[in-house]
């Protein structure tokens, strides 16, 4: 089990969720941020498939472990939300699909603008998180979890984030927002992944 764990990313939200979920099963494990390493740490999400930017931030963060001469565990998470009436998008670029990095509220506009002529039925997607993880030996192993839903009409719910208002998991009757994060771990994307993970550790 890893002693020290940098968490790819610099969301400190995906960091809160990642914690509450493993806590239980990693115990002993300290999780950080990229930021944590270096401040201006940085990667350019290039890649064309969730798998490939999870890599692509998975190889950075690895790099600055090493150059700071540590010997720790990385786990890169790329996420986003496939929605099937628009092909797939955001997809990849969930993120910044208005342009801004981060800035929810202006991807939940788009996205509602986007699926505004959507029938009911149409309205299907699903939230995809795959995980790259590296163990403190440089083994490298890949884990995708998806949780299918409808995009909903309107924002509902303030527990969450990102597209967390406007996603409806199958089987449910409130949002992601609505669920709350004790809820929503247990349904999530993000939970999917990281119990394939958690088996494979």
């Amino acid at each position: 089990m890893p002693e020290v764990l940098y968490l790819a990313s610099n969301n400190r939200h995906k960091l809160e969720e990642l914690a509450a979920i493993c806590r239980a099963h990693l115990p002993g494990t300290e999780f950080r941020l990229a930021k944590d390493l270096d401040p201006a740490i940085d990667w350019d999400e290039t890649g064309d498939t969730f798998e490939a930017n999870a890599r692509i931030k998975a190889d950075v963060v690895l790099a600055a472990v090493r150059k700071n001469g540590l010997r720790a565990a990385v786990l890169a998470d790329d996420s986003g939300l496939a929605v099937d009436a628009l092909g797939g998008a955001p997809g990849v670029h969930s993120a910044r699909y208005a342009g801004a990095q981060g800035d929810d509220a202006a991807n939940n506009a788009k996205l509602l603008t986007a699926l505004a002529g959507t029938p009911d039925a149409q309205r299907t997607g699903r939230f995809v998180c795959v995980l790259h993880y590296i163990d403190a030996d440089g083994n490298a192993s890949v884990f995708r979890g998806e949780c299918e839903g409808t995009i909903l009409r309107a924002a509902r719910g303030d527990k969450g984030f990102g597209y967390d208002p406007l996603f409806m998991a199958r089987g449910e009757s409130v949002s992601f927002a609505e669920l709350g994060a004790g809820a929503k771990n247990t349904v999530s994307h993000r939970r999917r992944a990281l119990d394939l993970w958690l088996a494979a550790l």
